[in-house]
Order: structure tokens, then C-alpha cells, then sequence
């Protein structure tokens, strides 16, 4: 393994933070998306560092970037994954300006700066580090913007699985999902997780017909009625708890640390998943009521009703076997159960070359902090990735307050000065060890 060439980090820090501040000002919510935007932003760094890359479009300025740093090919790629688009904003809610990228108080503001242009940064000047300083590399270096991460990558990732599954080929991938915590089940210490695995993604839609008529003869055959009783009988459902490995280690490493002071058992576990919603989503598929429609008017029976539910499930649930079950629970053929989306994948392990490159990166930088195997509740690229047999885990350097965290697609997104500058290090660190010579 090379030495570290040296690296004048207050430098690297100004020029990161300059870019992301320019990042933020580009909007790319989605819907539209128009991630050719942020991508004629990277092209532009690119080509004055003299990088080639690539760009995939899919339509309708849905375009994606991927670049290069040649190995020498003795080990197989390692991809920097990250997405350009970001969640709309209610500009109301907001302090400041949205898409301003501005710097006050030691924070940079802006939609994405969580989630996740500001990984997005640290990745991109982890290649370009990289590159000005000639570190020569076992392995492919690939940094890869992707598109419509945010709307279910039908126009991102998926797209190009399709399609240029080739673009896809890494043996390791570092992406979003996991990141530092300053505080966990109130206790203030610094906590790493390193996403291992995430839930899978299952939008459904119920839709219930019946025999429309006037609203003062009521009978036995109203669709929002029975779409109501379907709805009811979800919400009675009594869903049973997992514990998986990768939680079995989260818990009783946090355990050790004395950060979770409860049982780490799977009956301990459900006494506490009973009262805290977030550990109840870790150890169990769930379902989240989210939109109702029916009727025309308020004095006629509606003839169709329909809801939409967004069911995340554990991984390696496969969605044909919960949605064999959601039918028996709604017990009635007269309403239909419509995929809108879909998405699952298996874990990866965590006794893996990048896990302890990460873990040693992060005891170096804070010696009292503690690494974990984690579960991502919400979906990312990295199922697409895991299928393929892809060690894709979710990490930041950045570590964040509870307060700041609620800002990924809340209001006044925004992150610390100190916690991106520290990813910035931390990524390439990671980067380095697990690709140079």
C-alpha cells in the first residue's frame, strides 16, 4: 500500500466547501428532476481537470455522469455512487432560501445538502484528490452522479440496469444511508453507522368498487365503505418482529457501548419497538396510510374508492409473499390490490474489507465514536447494486445532530461546516486505503 501523498486539507476544505455552495444552487427537484443540470455542473470540473467521463440519458434532461481513475486492474472497482436529484421544498417553511447554497453560522443551507450533494462533494473531490496527486491504484475509481434516486430511479439506476448494466460492474460501492449520529437513545456520543442493508420498498394502491347511487338510500355495496372496512382490518394487522443479524450486531454493539440500555433479546427488543416508532421499523415490515380518494359529490355514493399505502419491507421479504398475505388480511375480492412500485434486496455482510477500511478510518479521526451495521428504513440505489451481488454500503463522515438530521427532506436543510469537511477526509481516507497500492 502507497503512502499517503501529502494534502493540504484547509485548501481541499475551501474548494469543497465553494462547490457544494454552487451545487445547492442548482435545482433539481423531483419531480422534474432535470439532473442534466447537475450534471453539466460536474462535466464542467471534469473537463478542467482533464477527466473523461460519460453521460447516460434517459430522456427528458434525465441524465446521469460517470467517470473513471484507472487501476491497474489487480483488484476490481470500487464506484463512489451518488444522486443529483433532491425532494421539492415548501419554500414557506423555510428560514432561508432554499436553493440559495448559502453559508451562515457555520452551516451551508440549501435542499440536498444532507441529502446527498453534500456526499456527493466529498465523493467527487475524493476522484479529484485522487487524480492531482497521481495515487496510483489497484483498482477502477468510478464516480457515478445518478439520476432520479428520490422518485424510484425508473430514469437512474434501474434505467441503466437495463441498459448499461456494464456502467454498474464494482466489487465495493460507498453511497448514501448511513452516516454519524451525535446522540442515539439519548445518550451523546458519536455513533456510525455503516448501512449494510436497507428496506425494500412496496407502494400499493387499493382500489374498491361498488354500486353508485343517491346518498339518501344507503345499502351494502358502497365502495368507501368497504375500501374503509380494507383499510380497518390493515391497521388491526399484527405484524410479527425480526431480529436480523445485521441487528442482532447494531444492538448488542450499542449495547456494549452503553448507549442501548435495554434488552437486546428479541423480547426485549418488542418491548421497545412498542413505544419507539423508529425501532419498530427496523424489526418489522410496515405500512403507512398515505393518500384516499372517492366520490364526485357530497350526496352520492361513489361507484370507486381508492387508497394508496407505502409498505416497506425487511430485507429479503420478497413483495409476492406480503402481498399473498395483504390479501387474506383484506378478505375481499372486490378490492384489487395495484403494484405502483417495487423494490427489495437481500443484506450484505459486514465482515468485509470496506467495513473495517471504514471503521479504522473512523476511530482515527474520533477514537470514542462507535461503528455499527445498520438498516436503512428508506430505499436508495444500493438495492439495485446488492442484487447484483454488489458490496454496496451507505456512509458519510458527517456527523449530525438529531435537530439537523430532521432536516433530510424537512425544512431548512443544512449542514455543519465541520461535519462536511470531516467527510470530505474521511471518504477519501476510506477511498485510498481500500484502492491505492
Amino acid at each position: 500500500m502507497t503512502t499517503n501523498p501529502p494534502i493540504d486539507w484547509p485548501r481541499v476544505h475551501d474548494e469543497a466547501v465553494e462547490k457544494l455552495c454552487t451545487y445547492l444552487r442548482i435545482d433539481t427537484s423531483n419531480p422534474p428532476g432535470h439532473e442534466r443540470l447537475a450534471c453539466d455542473f460536474l462535466a464542467a470540473i471534469l473537463d478542467a481537470e482533464g477527466i473523461p467521463y460519460e453521460l447516460y440519458d434517459a430522456g427528458n434532461d434525465r441524465v446521469s455522469l460517470r467517470a473513471v481513475l484507472r487501476g491497474d486492474g489487480s483488484k476490481r472497482p470500487l464506484m463512489l455512487l451518488n444522486h443529483t436529484d433532491v425532494v421539492p421544498v415548501e419554500r414557506q417553511y423555510w428560514d432561508e432560501e432554499p436553493f440559495s447554497g448559502l453559508v451562515k453560522d457555520e452551516h451551508i443551507w440549501g435542499r440536498g445538502a444532507l441529502d446527498m450533494k453534500g456526499l456527493g462533494v466529498a465523493e467527487l473531490m475524493t476522484f479529484l484528490t485522487l487524480k492531482r496527486n497521481n495515487v496510483p491504484l489497484a483498482r477502477d475509481v468510478v464516480f457515478f452522479a445518478m439520476a432520479d434516486e428520490e422518485a424510484g430511479s425508473e430514469f437512474g439506476m434501474r434505467w441503466l440496469d437495463r441498459n448499461h448494466p456494464e456502467s454498474l460492474d464494482a466489487e465495493f460501492v460507498i453511497n448514501e444511508g448511513g452516516g454519524g449520529a451525535t446522540e442515539l437513545f439519548g445518550v451523546e456520543r458519536p455513533v456510525f453507522t455503516i448501512a449494510v442493508s436497507e428496506k425494500g420498498p412496496l407502494w400499493l394502491r387499493l382500489v374498491a368498487e361498488g354500486r353508485p347511487g343517491h346518498g339518501s338510500v344507503p345499502h351494502d355495496d358502497n365502495a368507501l365503505d368497504r375500501l374503509g372496512e380494507a383499510m380497518h382490518r390493515i391497521r388491526q394487522w399484527k405484524r410479527p418482529l425480526s431480529v436480523s443479524p445485521v441487528l442482532q450486531e447494531y444492538f448488542q454493539r450499542l449495547q456494549r457501548a452503553s448507549i442501548f440500555k435495554g434488552d437486546a433479546t428479541e423480547s426485549g427488543l418488542a418491548e421497545v419497538a412498542a413505544v419507539d416508532p423508529r425501532i419498530n421499523a427496523l424489526l418489522s415490515n410496515t405500512i403507512s396510510a398515505t393518500t384516499i380518494s372517492a366520490g364526485i359529490k357530497h350526496n352520492v355514493i361513489p361507484a370507486r374508492a381508492e387508497a394508496t399505502i407505502d409498505v416497506r419491507l425487511l430485507p429479503g421479504v420478497k413483495p409476492e409473499e406480503f402481498m399473498a398475505e395483504l390479501e387474506q388480511v383484506i378478505d375481499d375480492p372486490k378490492v384489487k390490490i395495484e403494484r405502483v412500485h417495487v423494490g427489495w434486496s437481500e443484506a450484505n455482510p459486514f465482515d468485509t474489507e470496506l467495513f473495517r477500511t471504514i471503521e479504522a478510518v473512523v476511530h482515527e479521526h474520533l477514537e470514542e465514536a462507535v461503528v455499527v451495521p445498520g438498516i436503512t428504513v428508506g430505499f436508495t440505489d444500493s438495492s439495485v447494486l446488492r442484487n447484483k451481488g454488489v458490496i454496496s454500503y451507505g456512509f458519510s463522515g458527517g456527523l449530525n445532530t438529531p435537530e439537523l438530521a430532521r432536516g433530510v427532506h424537512g425544512n431548512n436543510e443544512r449542514i455543519s461546516i465541520e461535519s462536511f469537511t470531516r467527510s470530505v477526509e474521511m471518504v477519501y481516507e476510506v477511498t485510498r486505503r481500500m484502492c491505492a497500492h
